[in-house]
């Protein structure tokens, strides 16, 4: 995993993502999820690329499931974007890169 990808769970959710001035992109996933699996370069691309103005977040939903349920979490890999602490986007299945780009885009914009 990219160290631009940050690792979030009970812990440091509400202060990694809630609490967050940037937008947040956060990969609920799974170890067992091979479609997740699939998804992780893109994330690691998407986590370098937006550096500085966007986060990107794990969340392994088997060590976190409180939060998986209170997202509403039924399938993964699912994307969240949060803006100002709430849930502004949200995408379920594998994405191509560059239409994840193009919605990062909207909430984050080149500078």
């Amino acid at each position: 995993m990219n160290e631009k990808v940050l690792v979030v769970n009970e812990k440091n959710f509400e202060a990694e993502v809630l609490r967050s001035e940037q937008p947040v992109l956060v990969d609920f996933w799974a170890e067992w999820c091979a479609p997740c699996k699939h998804l992780a370069p893109t994330i690691d691309a998407l986590a370098a690329q937006y550096a500085g103005r966007v986060k990107v977040a794990k969340l392994d939903v088997d060590t976190a499931p409180d939060l998986a349920g209170r997202y509403g979490i039924q399938s993964i890999p699912t994307l969240l974007l949060f803006r100002g602490g709430v849930v502004a986007e949200q995408r379920v299945g594998l994405m191509p890169k560059d239409e994840l780009a193009r919605l990062l885009d909207v909430y984050a914009p080149a500078r």
